[in-house]
């Protein structure tokens, strides 16, 4: 079997957030079972500044190649590169200084041009690349019009036309909305903007094409694969998501062992593993003096986070006086909304001696996070599949999450009759039950028996994308059969 991924950020060559993790390491995993991957992203800036540290080497593979259907003469050039730590995952940067010159990922002279472009400039390399895929696998909005292109303008094409696409849901939240004269630009059928096709409340929604196009739908959990067919959670696709339920999976995303790592891991302070599990309290009391705070034996509650609603920060706003009552540490790091950075920043002003907060993105400082920090955050109001749980769980900091999405299927509420469970959380969205499972966190800290099997519960918990990439594997061959 052979895939072509499509994403617009993949790790290392240019993050900004979880998708850019996970199309950096599933396709790794993929290799490993026999599959053969290659991926296509735009060639950003970032590629460039990050080569030197991470010793990829990038060569041109053709240039200066036509994009039909477009009302557009720009042309693009094929850069070709290896994912680090695979064996051969190719990766095809599509590169035009026009639509991809921007400092940063999600920005350029006009973004829906820009998926509109990379989208078309895809399908073109793969025809000028002359390789038989039998999937197409593209992730999130700026990817969503390949299935329409697939399933129209491309339906006769002698290599195109047999190709299965499988499109994942990263974030149903964001779905590339505009005006409808982007369809014209886009080339595609005057007739699919219709409330069957892509049209939305009067606009273009790229992510809704892709829904209704592609063979088969998934999502990066079970719940949040259930939950999207709700009114609740459904951001007004839940109607589309509900017609094509029997195409549509739940599959949760793992995390790269070797990438997430606390015994190798040398962007953290000091190594270690559940034998010397001591060693991760010499991570905490070196966090604490990296960060100027008390070096003292409470527990410390770690945040990484985009600064946003979604967050669950409205709760969280409502009791971060009384959580400061508790003799406790809290960091956070993330940047977003202005109200909620002005929220931590205050918090960090009047508690100085109990909070350092962190209004940057620092990878190296997240790691140390989750290394040295006791307990971890994430209340959020919904989270498709959420990593940051994951990571905290693989270096033995245990997560305080609302069950929601991937926070469900990966947090399991600590019975200490049983001694089963690897963390804690709350239902219900309100602030009394955030606070309540704060300090029933806080409470069982204070129990080193009880403190250290959750610890151990933790850090043994099955995370890694070895069993996730088998259920890609079963997606796509479902995906096949379908389009044969």
């Amino acid at each position: 079997m052979r895939v072509a991924m499509v994403s617009y950020e993949v790790y290392p060559f240019a993050k900004v957030g979880g998708l850019a993790d996970v199309v950096g390491a599933l396709p790794k995993y993929l290799e490993r079972q026999g599959v053969a991957v290659d991926i296509f992203m735009p060639y950003h800036k970032k590629v460039d500044e990050n080569a030197p540290k991470f010793g990829y080497v990038i060569e041109k593979v053709s240039e200066g190649i036509p994009v039909p259907h477009l009302l557009t003469d720009e042309k693009f050039d094929i850069y070709k590169t290896t994912l680090p730590g695979s064996k051969n995952v190719n990766v095809f940067l599509i590169s035009n200084k026009y639509y991809f010159s921007a400092d940063e990922v999600y920005a350029g002279p006009d973004l829906a041009e820009q998926a509109i472009f990379f989208s078309n400039a895809v399908l073109e390399s793969i025809g000028r690349l002359n390789f038989s895929y039998d999937i197409i696998h593209v992730n999130d909005w700026q990817t969503g019009l390949i299935p329409p292109y697939l399933k129209t303008l491309y339906r006769d094409d002698e290599v195109l036309s047999k190709v299965a696409s499988v499109m994942t849901i990263h974030n149903l939240a964001y779905q590339g909305l505009y005006e409808p004269s982007y369809m014209k630009f886009a080339g595609l059928p005057e007739y699919l903007f219709n409330i069957d096709g892509l049209e939305f409340y009067g606009k273009m929604n790229f992510l809704k094409g892709g829904l209704i196009f592609s063979d088969v739908i998934n999502t990066v959990s079970p719940t949040y694969a259930r939950e999207i067919q709700t009114k609740e959670y459904g951001e007004k696709l839940d109607g589309v998501l509900r017609i094509r339920s029997s195409d549509l999976y739940g599959i949760l995303n793992g995390i790269d062992y070797e990438e997430y790592n606390p015994e190798t891991d040398k962007r953290i302070y000091v190594n270690y593993n559940l034998q010397n599990i001591e060693k991760k309290r010499e991570n905490k009391r070196m966090l604490q003096r990296e960060l100027g705070l008390p070096e003292k034996d409470v527990p410390v509650i770690g945040m990484i986070n985009r600064l946003v609603v979604q967050k669950g920060l409205d709760i969280m706003a409502e009791i971060m006086d009384y959580v400061s009552l508790f003799d406790i540490q809290f960091v956070l790091l993330g940047t977003g909304d202005k109200e909620y950075e002005d929220m931590f920043r205050k918090l960090g002003e009047r508690y100085p001696d109990k909070y350092s907060i962190n209004l940057k993105f620092d990878v190296v400082l997240a790691q140390k996070i989750y290394a040295g920090c006791d307990m971890f955050l994430m209340p959020s109001r919904y989270e498709p599949c959420g990593l940051g749980q994951m990571y905290s769980l693989r270096y033995g900091t245990i997560p305080i999450v609302r069950y929601t999405g991937g926070l469900a299927d990966t947090v399991k509420e600590y019975n200490p009759q049983t001694g089963e469970g690897n963390g804690f959380g709350f239902e219900g969205f309100e602030s009394a039950d955030l606070l309540k499972a704060i300090a029933k966190a806080i409470y069982y800290y204070q129990d080193k028996e009880h403190w250290q099997r959750i610890i151990r519960n933790a850090m043994t918990t099955e995370l890694s994308w070895d069993s996730s990439a088998k259920e890609y594997i079963k997606l796509y061959q479902r995906a096949k059969a379908k389009r044969q």
